[in-house]
């Protein structure tokens, strides 16, 4: 038994570390940035700036490991911010040294195929942001496992136990429920891991060799999608819903997201990329597309995938299923009895009741809304809001 527990231990170590793609032209690492001012970097086209509002904005173009690696340059001290607000918030959690080491091996156990599931162009980018790392996180991993398995963050966090770290909301709008028929979508990024990880968020414009360019909200390292718009009017949001223990890696839900953001420009092809990749959680992707003047969600779980449309001119999500698929299934309704998810949506129901049509400062100030239903107080910091 002892050797056969040696003998697993070992081959833990060996998987938890994921071989980087082999790099052929390398010689962008060969330029550096350049610096117009304390908050102004640029290499070529690419630039990192910070605006008047204490957001940084990122523009780059080109090629996916040129891309990566540019990012890496231009934003080398918010890949590092970001990763120790990650792993100061984490070791918070689990104080215990010993513990995060047996989690290291069993996340690297599980995610030791996860390479197989990441595009190459996706693999290519991450590597290139990897090398801007810093080795002081080598305990966790080297920089191109470390920056891969975080994009499997939100994915691994859910999953295993049920953390509801992510609890988000959104809506859309379109036609008779919005003013001028505008389609309109807002949402909530409910995605704590601490007040030091939700700072420094970066507004990044991507123009890319191949696919459609796009922007999205993210932050220092993450080339993965949770809310983005592309160039031909479709966006995308995730939320998470109940899933049951992976047994082993999938495409992470953000590179998911980003595939359709970058590869997508109305709901039909956002649904057939969704369909063509494997998830080891569940979730749904609200997407809202102008050429179809509409939204739907795409509700998906590592076995099936539905599509939700309300069937009039405004759609809700949550954290639970509303397709005819996936709504009975048993996770779904435990998720419904157990959560804030059906809470939080039905308090969304009544604050769209309340709104004749809808626009841009209205649903801001639905989704700042910080009162329970019936506008009652139930806390800051509730679930349920």
């Amino acid at each position: 038994m002892l050797l056969g527990l040696l003998i697993f231990a070992i081959y833990l170590y060996t998987i938890s570390d994921i071989e980087p793609p082999d790099i052929k032209d390398r010689s962008i690492l060969q330029v550096e940035r350049t610096q117009s001012d304390s908050m102004h970097f640029q290499i070529g086209a690419n630039f990192l700036q910070q605006n008047s509002f204490g957001l940084y904005e990122m523009y780059l173009e080109g090629a996916d490991f040129e891309r990566g690696a540019i990012y890496g340059k231009l934003a080398k001290e918010l890949i590092r911010y970001q990763e120790q607000a990650f792993t100061d918030e984490i070791q918070r959690m689990i104080p215990s040294k010993n513990y995060l080491k047996f989690l290291k091996y069993i996340v690297g156990f599980m995610n030791r195929n996860l390479s197989d599931y990441v595009i190459p162009e996706y693999q290519n980018e991450i590597y290139g942001i990897s090398l801007a790392a810093s080795d002081e996180f080598n305990w966790i991993g080297t920089n191109y496992s470390r920056q891969l398995n975080y994009h499997a963050a939100h994915d691994i966090g859910h999953a295993l136990a049920n953390l509801m770290l992510v609890g988000c909301t959104s809506f859309a709008t379109w036609n008779n429920r919005s003013k001028d028929s505008l389609l309109t979508v807002g949402r909530n990024f409910d995605f704590y891991v601490g007040d030091d990880f939700a700072k420094n968020k970066i507004v990044a414009f991507y123009n890319p060799e191949k696919g459609i360019p796009f922007m999205s909200v993210t932050w220092g390292g993450f080339a993965g999608v949770v809310s983005g718009m592309n160039a031909k009017g479709l966006t995308v949001t995730i939320n998470a819903n109940k899933s049951s223990i992976p047994s082993g890696a999938a495409t992470p839900v953000s590179l998911v997201a980003r595939e359709i953001l970058q590869y997508a420009s109305n709901i039909v092809e956002a649904i057939a990329i969704a369909k063509k990749r494997k998830m080891f959680v569940s979730e749904s992707f609200l997407i809202a597309s102008a050429s179809d003047n509409r939204a739907v969600v795409i509700e998906k779980t590592p076995d099936d995938l539905d599509v939700y449309e309300s069937g009039n001119n405004e759609i809700l999500c949550a954290n639970h299923y509303q397709s005819k698929l996936l709504a009975k299934q048993e996770l779904n309704q435990t998720q419904i009895k157990q959560s804030a998810s059906l809470y939080r949506y039905q308090r969304l129901q009544q604050l769209l009741q309340q709104t004749t049509l809808n626009t841009p400062q209205r649903t801001a100030e639905i989704l700042r809304d910080y009162r329970g239903q019936n506008n009652t107080d139930i806390g800051l910091t509730n679930e349920k809001l």
